[in-house]
């Protein structure tokens, strides 16, 4: 039977050690059979002190680099070693991202911000002026053109208190019995006076689906924005097709246009704060905040499109029934 070879790793500083106290038990005299080793020894303790002063100087490298990240420059990075302080210095470096990556995020609202309230202000503007100069009347029509934009910018302001509120943390939901397909037909019914001026056929389908469990005012909001957004889409009439469908542990709702439709690469990026398509009209908050309550939900949302066919948003929601 053969016998199995086990090898033992031993670390060169004990066998170092060793080696030096064996000799100068043996004799004191033989000293001198350490020269051999001399190099070996001499190696060895300027790793320990070289590695020692690394280690301070990486230590000192982070508390400058915390004094400029306190002073508010993101940016500041420390040089990588190896070991325990390398471990702190990748988390340090970690955060710094994070901060930085935060501040600029957080800069870009504020842009999109002011970009969006510009639009309604400056029509808003121009028809006061309009008025003031005696250019129009203030007539039911020209009223209505500057109500429209004040709710615009009262969307954009409710969005962005929901925004705020689920990047806060969890969503607030407040549950109760509800009838999905009810739901979806309510919203169907608010918006088909918009669908009617602008040609679009809405097509509503949903069985009864009665005691699910969620927050009815939130998965209102969650198919509104869906529902708006495909009559964003086709402006110039179309076909708007509204589905709740039971399909076992989940419940489907799926809102299909026959709109312009979008690029892989604006899919990509359509459920991203302020990400507006090249035809939207809207704040580009929606899809964002839909996508933050149906995840509140426990649910999941997705979107299929093809350019010049149209586009299909879906949001499967667990099923919890109540009894």
């Amino acid at each position: 039977m053969a016998k199995a070879l086990v090898f033992f790793v031993i670390p060169f500083p004990l066998v170092l050690v060793v080696a030096i106290v064996l000799i100068l038990s043996t004799d004191t005299n033989n000293w001198w059979a350490l020269i051999p080793a001399l190099p070996f020894i001499l190696l060895f303790l300027f790793g320990r002190i070289a590695r020692g002063f690394g280690s301070i100087r990486s230590v000192r490298d982070l508390i400058g680099a915390a004094g400029s990240l306190a002073d508010g420059d993101y940016s500041v990075r420390v040089a990588g070693t190896r070991g325990s302080t390398g471990t702190v210095v990748a988390s340090f470096n970690q955060m710094a991202e994070r901060l930085e990556s935060a501040r600029e995020q957080r800069r870009q609202l504020l842009a999109d911000l002011g970009h969006e309230l510009r639009t309604p202000l400056t029509v808003v503007r121009g028809e006061v002026e309009a008025m003031l100069d005696g250019v129009h009347e203030p007539d039911p029509e020209h009223l209505g053109l500057l109500l429209d934009e004040v709710r615009v910018m009262e969307r954009l302001l409710e969005d962005l208190k929901t925004l705020s509120l689920a990047e806060a943390g969890p969503l607030a939901l407040h549950p109760e019995p509800t009838d999905l397909a009810d739901l979806a037909g309510d919203v169907a019914d608010a918006h088909r006076r918009i669908a009617d001026a602008q040609g679009v056929v809405v097509d509503v389908q949903a069985p009864p689906l009665p005691g699910m469990l969620i927050d009815p005012v939130r998965i209102r909001e969650v198919i509104a924005n869906l529902v708006v957004n495909a009559l964003n889409a086709m402006p110039d009439g179309g076909s708007l097709r509204l589905r709740v469908e039971d399909q076992g542990s989940s419940a489907l709702i799926t809102v299909s246009d026959t709109g312009v439709g979008l690029t892989d690469d604006e899919v990509e990026w359509v459920f991203d704060r302020f990400h507006k398509g090249s035809t939207s009209k809207g704040t580009g908050l929606g899809l964002t905040i839909s996508r933050d309550l149906v995840e509140a939900h426990g649910g999941i949302i997705s979107m299929d499109s093809e350019p010049g066919a149209g586009t299909t948003v879906s949001v499967a929601l667990p099923k919890l029934l109540v009894d």
